[in-house]
């Protein structure tokens, strides 16, 4: 038996299927209606397509769960339409296309380990966590008493992505980058 929502089960993080697609609740909040019943506000984003809406639920409307399976996957090569990722467990591979990928790309090289969201069998996002550790390709070398300012420099990484980084940092550092903003975080210890 399929898991069912209720209105108040409507909470942020929750992924629920409307009109045969996964929607991630963004936010939620319980209004009163006076003499009423109270009513859920929800700001949605459809994970297929990406699109941002607000949908009111009434107490007795039932929403149910996406059936959405997360897969152990690892980054192969990119053949410039698709990036191919390999099952870590069956070996299967799976191509996924920028859509999918999105900003990721700045982020995955050879070997990196990430969590595909499959729905109805079909892969829909693309998880490789909020910060990785990438080497740097080429920056201007830094001069010695750089540390004790705030100054930012470009730095081009492994990836080919290009981050603003301190002025200590020089090529061949190893440095940790959110990858929610792209900004630098630290130097590798």
């Amino acid at each position: 038996m399929a898991l069912v929502y209720g209105h108040n089960d409507l909470k942020k993080g929750v992924v629920v299927e409307i009109d045969g697609a996964p929607h991630q609740v963004m936010e939620s909040s319980h209004v009163a209606m006076g003499r009423g019943a109270g009513v859920m506000r929800t700001k949605l984003k459809n994970l297929v397509t990406g699109a941002v809406f607000d949908k009111t639920f009434r107490a007795a409307d039932k929403v149910p769960a996406a059936d959405l399976s997360k897969v152990n996957m690892q980054y192969l090569y990119n053949d410039g339409d698709n990036y191919h990722f390999m099952n870590q467990d069956t070996y299967e591979q799976v191509a996924l296309g920028t859509v999918i990928i999105g900003d990721m790309g700045k982020y995955i090289k050879e070997g990196t380990k990430a969590i595909v969201l499959f729905f109805d069998e079909n892969p829909i996002s693309l998880d490789i966590g909020n910060n990785v550790f990438l080497a740097v390709a080429s920056t201007e070398p830094g001069a010695k008493g750089d540390t004790a300012t705030a100054a930012l420099k470009p730095a081009k990484l492994e990836t080919g992505h290009e981050v603003m980084v301190p002025l200590f940092i020089n090529e061949g550092d190893v440095i940790k980058v959110d990858t929610r903003d792209g900004k630098y975080l630290e130097r590798q210890k």
